[in-house]
This record gives C-alpha cells, sequence and structure tokens, in this order.
C-alpha cells in the first residue's frame, strides 16, 4: 500500500520533476479524471470546506489509479494530521509553519515511537486491522512524506533551522503568501522574494530536503520555478483548469464567429 508515495521518492531522487493538481471539489470523480494527467495530487484542507467522508473518497480514488496523494492539512496541530494519515493520505502538507519547534512537533505527529509521536491507530493504512506491528511501523516511517510550507517572513527567517530538523521530507514555497509576507502582495517575481525563493530552494536542497511548490494554472512560472531547483509542482488544480479551459474556448468561437 505505500509503493505509490515510495515511487514518487525515487523519481525525486532520481531527478524528475513532478507535476500535480490541487483537488478542492468534494466529487472524488474529479480526482479520478485527473489521475491520468497528473504524478500527484494534493489534496486541498486548507481553502476548502472538504468533509473528511469526501477526502477518504479522494484518497481512494487517488488509490486506485495509483498516485500518491499528499494532502494541505488547515494547520500544524495533531487532530488536524491524525485523522488525515490514518485515512491513508500518503503524505502532509502543513501550511503557514513558523518556527523550527513547530516543524519538529510535525516530524513527531507524524511518525510513530521511537522516531515520533503518532498514535496508533492505522485503520486505512493498516488494511484495516490485516497489517499492522514492527513490520508495519517500520515501512510507515520511511514512506511518510512530510512536508511544511515556508510562505511567512517568520518561516523563511528561520529556514536555516527548519531545514535542519531531523525526519522533514521536503519544504514548499508558496509564492503568493510568501511575496505579501515580504511586503510585496502579488508580485512574487519582485527581485527581494526571488532571491528569498531561491535562498530557501538552495538551503533545502544543500540538507538533502526535497523542494516543492504551489502556485496557479502558469506553466511558463512552473518551468522557471523547476529551473530554480523546485522538483514537485502543484500547477493550478479542478476549479482552475474548468475556468482556464471555458475562459479560453468561449473567446475562441466568440472570435471566430466574429470574424465569420
Amino acid at each position: 500500500m505505500m509503493e505509490t508515495i515510495l515511487r514518487f521518492r525515487r523519481r525525486l531522487t532520481d531527478g524528475n520533476i513532478c507535476v500535480g493538481a490541487s483537488i478542492t471539489f468534494s466529487d472524488p470523480l474529479v480526482t479520478d479524471a485527473l489521475g491520468d494527467s497528473v504524478d500527484f495530487f494534493w489534496i486541498d484542507l486548507e481553502h476548502s470546506a472538504m468533509s473528511p467522508e469526501a477526502l477518504q473518497a479522494h484518497l481512494l480514488a487517488a488509490k486506485s489509479r495509483q498516485v500518491p496523494s499528499l494532502v494541505r492539512v488547515p494547520g500544524s496541530d495533531t487532530p488536524f494530521i491524525k485523522p488525515v494519515l490514518d485515512s491513508g493520505a500518503d503524505g502532509i502538507i502543513v501550511p503557514q509553519v513558523r518556527s523550527a519547534e513547530e516543524v519538529r512537533r510535525v516530524v513527531d505527529d507524524c511518525r510513530y515511537p521511537p522516531l515520533g509521536r503518532r498514535g496508533y491507530g492505522p485503520r486505512v493504512p493498516g488494511n484495516y486491522g490485516r497489517s499492522g506491528g514492527a513490520d508495519y511501523i517500520a515501512r510507515a516511517n520511511e514512506a511518510i512524506f512530510v512536508s511544511v510550507q515556508i510562505e511567512n517572513r517568520e518561516s523563511y527567517e528561520a529556514i536555516d533551522e527548519i531545514v535542519a530538523v531531523p525526519g522533514l521530507d521536503s519544504i514548499v514555497i508558496g509564492p503568493a503568501d510568501l511575496s505579501a509576507s515580504l511586503g510585496h502582495t502579488g508580485d512574487p517575481d519582485h527581485p527581494e522574494v526571488a532571491s528569498a525563493i531561491d535562498q530557501v530552494i538552495a538551503k533545502a536542497r544543500a540538507k538533502g530536503l526535497f523542494v516543492g511548490a504551489g502556485m496557479g494554472p502558469d506553466a511558463r512560472y512552473a518551468v522557471g520555478m523547476a529551473r530554480r531547483g523546485v522538483q514537485w509542482l502543484q500547477v493550478g488544480g479542478d476549479f482552475s483548469y474548468m475556468i482556464v479551459y471555458t475562459d479560453r474556448m468561449t473567446a475562441d468561437i466568440r472570435a471566430g464567429l466574429a470574424n465569420a
């Protein structure tokens, strides 16, 4: 059951760029439909009113497509993390972290003793009780993908301490919120923001961490981030794909009719 996320890790380690989609709608058919198009799912609980039942359905759809599911939880507290992992998420993305101590608590919540303090109740990951014990714990501690978002001034200024936290797998850049926190709202290309992003990438990669980033449906920006060292990219998602394509198609039809 853990092979999907282990394969994702191997692809990143081998130098592949992975592209994923954000999931915000409740209908799991969205995940099922996009499964052949992406390398991972970024299931968003921070900015969407998704129920636990809807999340579980998305996780099952991702599993059926053999695409890793990374869930962005609402925050770093244990009650946000534990049920998501026990529902079968392959990893988590924790937004708006602000200190290395907070990141240490996140890592501890994601791994079982002796590496962490995760409580034992792996309903889905443990195949509903069919798997468990020391072998399961060792495999789960190895497989779970723990990432935190660097998207405010506090975490940027604490980046040296954050990337040194044992057990952290990846940092994730949030260009929109980071630019706002640095005083340049709506301008992730501002020189101060660009410099901060490059420093975060360099420091994370130097510590052997993977680097991800979240963004809108902008292929140009995604390619630029990949060239700067970002390895996994969430580029738009369900509602933005629908809107961008529909707006473009409608405009093309109207332009064609006007020129007829």
